[in-house]
């Protein structure tokens, strides 16, 4: 492509083909390379918007790690709604789609992306994190509504979900994660928690 070419949305091109690579080679594939040819823009776009490529990833990782804060919204919003298992098991499926694993996957395989994210003042894992606490803002809602136990550890409960689900979605090679197999996880976690009138 000619290095004239405009593009719309150079970073959210990016992004994309990012996205792209990641979900079709894992976190190995991604170079900038490999980036800006996806793209089809030349190899000078991202770095005439990114300091480097540690930084362009550091961006898209942010990026997505927003996005839970729209789906958190919605999930709170349900609350007092349907059933507590089912709400947690449709916000978990929808955060765990192939984006945000690899995502996940990224940030474990590069030191110096973790180190940038550390320096934006980023603490523990992105999507992960933000995870924790859109459910643990969710069960607060359920607990003051009555349908979780008064003494529910709540701080406990949140992670738990997020790791036992997130363990489920983490073989890119096996086949798609069924929701029922979602549901079994999040019914047995929270089951102590339960009130005994939404069990």
């Amino acid at each position: 492509m000619p290095t004239g070419f405009a593009m719309r949305d150079p970073r959210t091109q990016l992004f994309d083909a990012a996205e792209r690579i990641l979900q079709r080679d894992g976190p190995g594939g991604l170079t900038s390379r490999a980036v800006t040819t996806e793209a089809t823009c030349a190899k000078g776009v991202l770095h005439r918007h990114f300091a480097d490529f540690d930084a362009f990833l550091a961006e898209l990782v942010l990026d997505r790690a927003a996005r839970v804060e729209s789906q958190a919204t919605v999930l709170c919003g349900s609350a007092g709604t349907g059933t507590v298992a089912g709400n947690l098991t449709g916000a978990l499926v929808e955060l765990f789609g192939p984006v945000a694993v690899t995502v996940v996957s990224l940030v474990i395989s590069r030191d110096g992306l973790r180190a940038r994210l550390r320096q934006a003042g980023v603490a523990g894992v992105p999507i992960l994190t933000e995870a924790v606490a859109m459910l643990g803002s969710y069960l607060t809602l359920e607990r003051d509504m009555g349908r979780i136990a008064a003494d529910a550890d709540i701080g406990t409960l949140a992670p738990t979900l997020v790791g036992a689900v997130h363990i489920l979605f983490t073989d890119r090679e096996g086949p798609p994660v069924q929701e029922s197999a979602v549901h079994r996880v999040v019914t047995t976690v929270i089951a102590s928690a339960l009130r005994d009138a939404e069990r």
